[in-house]
């Protein structure tokens, strides 16, 4: 065994294989050190936990206990009797912490979460249409482990750190000492909501594995498995519940800018802004895909694979956007609400797609499916944020504009030459700027926030919009709160993906990719039988 000695670490760090071996050795004990210390904290966390307060409700029952034992001794006391049945029959039930619950309200959010998470079908499909035939089963297979991965991940501490009291930055737990990792020292229900918090943790698991679903769409036909393993746990466990924080977090710090408070109501900026900027930050640092000619190059986007079930996605999308969007209310019986939602992500996705149709329209003349398919996605993102407070017509209107930032964005992307195949950034970054930004100007001034039983209209509750005689103030913090999470995200994206990077696992070896990811990562093909394009 030759001597280690820096002149020879020199030497070989100037051939690039070894190179290469060193970072992806080195960038792997890194990784698997941090996972043991992330073990570690998590079951000191959960053990150190159920000594201290295991639910509410406990406290609640025990001093239940000890005050009917207390009664039942002062009933014998006095009569001389003993009165245990009687005073059990009279013991009242334990009540809720927070004290008001709503069965309907849970049932609502339960029922909406399983039409979120319907989505990973639909996004599966989508990106399995727009790739190629030779990574079918490399976009079905990363979006299950990557559903897998955000579940365990959101378990351990990501809904601590997104929903949880802590500081404006991030959160942990209740505000009184007890962490919620592990999904420890729970409450009953959910801050005023009335929902039990482990439904509105299914709901919000829902929505932070789209988030990480994006990600995958602007990434596909060469990144390797390994790699999307690692930058899944970037995204699901550390930037997405620390920056949604910021917003959606109870005492999250863009609740109480001035001069209006940010809103953001199912998430064109927490899901589809943070996906999408994570999204562009892995296509830049993964550079195109090989044989990928830009059009100022002479070249275009490479052909779909299978645009019947990219079309039957979006349609399973739109659809699971009707948990989405309604479900967010976190309320069934805020029944104006919940329809006027519902009927404005209609109106928007139907604007959207027929926007993108005849927008792209006069450029080929030709009758374009996979820009309307993005167009009515588009359409869905941007009514994400205002769909509570805007109009049937001013969801048409914004839904409009939509359909074509998506297109303007996909060209903007070509002239770049970054390679997105399934327009990821265009729909999810670009339009869920759009759709936040939409929100300072179409919000009509006639409802205010949404709360367990209908909607606030007290003063200083309603939104109003520029359009409508509200001024700039809500726009404003609409551009201000965006920027701060969209920026924050990409700048920490890309240092996540740069740093994949270095283990030498973010991008498929050129063989690989010239192979096909089904058949050199996965040892098989979607379509057995028939050739497999190479295309």
């Amino acid at each position: 065994m030759k001597k280690f000695t820096l002149q020879n670490f020199l030497r070989k760090m100037q051939d690039p294989a070894q190179r290469k071996r060193f970072y992806a050795i080195f960038g792997g004990k890194l990784l698997g050190l941090a996972a043991c210390f992330l073990i570690i904290f998590a079951i000191s966390a959960y053990l150190g936990a159920s000594g201290t307060k295991a639910h509410a409700q406990d406290a609640s029952t025990n001093s239940t206990t000890n005050a009917m034992a207390a009664m039942t001794n002062a009933v014998t006391a006095a009569t001389g009797t003993n009165a245990p049945a009687a005073a059990a029959a009279a013991a009242p039930a334990a009540p809720p912490d927070p004290a008001y619950c709503s069965p309907i309200n849970t049932m609502w959010v339960l029922v909406t979460a399983f039409l979120v998470f319907f989505m990973q079908a639909g996004f599966m499909f989508l990106e399995a249409g727009f790739a190629r035939e030779r990574e079918t089963i490399n976009v079905l297979l990363e979006g299950i482990v990557d559903t897998c991965l955000c579940g365990i991940l959101f378990y351990l501490w990501g809904f601590a750190w997104m929903f949880g009291h802590g500081s404006g930055w991030i959160g942990w737990g209740d505000g009184a000492g007890h962490t919620w990792y592990c999904l420890q020292n729970l409450p009953d229900t959910y801050e005023s909501t009335g929902v039990a918090t482990l439904a509105f943790f299914l709901f919000q698991f829902a929505f932070a594995d789209t988030c990480s679903t994006i990600t995958s769409g602007a990434m596909l036909g060469r990144t390797g498995f390994w790699g999307d393993l690692w930058y899944s746990i970037g995204v699901s466990g550390f930037l997405y519940p620390i920056f949604g924080h910021w917003a959606w977090g109870p005492d999250g710090w863009l609740n109480n800018i001035k001069p209006a408070a940010f809103h953001d109501f199912a998430g064109s900026t927490v899901v589809h802004t943070i996906g999408g900027m994570i999204a562009i930050a892995g296509a830049i640092v993964l550079g195109p895909r090989l044989g990928r000619k830009f059009k100022r190059d002479g070249g275009g986007p490479m052909p779909y694979h299978n645009m019947t079930i990219a079309s039957v996605g979006a349609v399973i999308l739109w659809f699971g956007w009707y948990g989405f969007n309604p479900g967010s209310t976190l309320s069934a019986m805020d029944i104006q609400g919940v329809a006027r939602v519902a009927a404005n992500t209609t109106l928007a996705a139907c604007s959207g797609g027929l926007g993108a149709l005849l927008f792209v329209y006069p450029r080929s003349k030709k009758w374009d499916c996979g820009a309307t398919v993005n167009g009515l996605l588009a359409g869905l993102v941007a009514i994400t944020c205002p769909c509570y407070w805007v109009s049937p017509l001013g969801a048409i209107l914004l839904g409009l504009v939509a359909g074509v930032v998506v297109i303007l964005a996909t060209d903007l992307l070509e002239y770049l030459r970054i390679d997105d195949p399934c327009g990821a950034w265009p729909v999810h970054g670009a339009c869920g700027i759009w759709g936040t930004w939409s929100l300072g100007l179409f919000a009509t001034g006639q409802f205010g926030a949404p709360t367990s039983t209908g909607c606030d209209n007290s003063a200083g509750a309603v939104v109003k919009g520029l359009f409508y005689g509200g001024g700039w103030n809500q726009f404003i913090a609409q551009v201000e709160g965006n920027a701060a999470i969209g920026i924050g995200v990409f700048v920490a994206a890309m240092v996540l993906m740069y740093a994949v990077k270095a283990t030498g696992t973010l991008r498929i070896s050129k063989e690989g990719e010239i192979e096909g990811l089904d058949l050199h990562e996965h040892g098989g093909t979607a379509y057995p039988d028939t050739k497999t394009s190479s295309h």
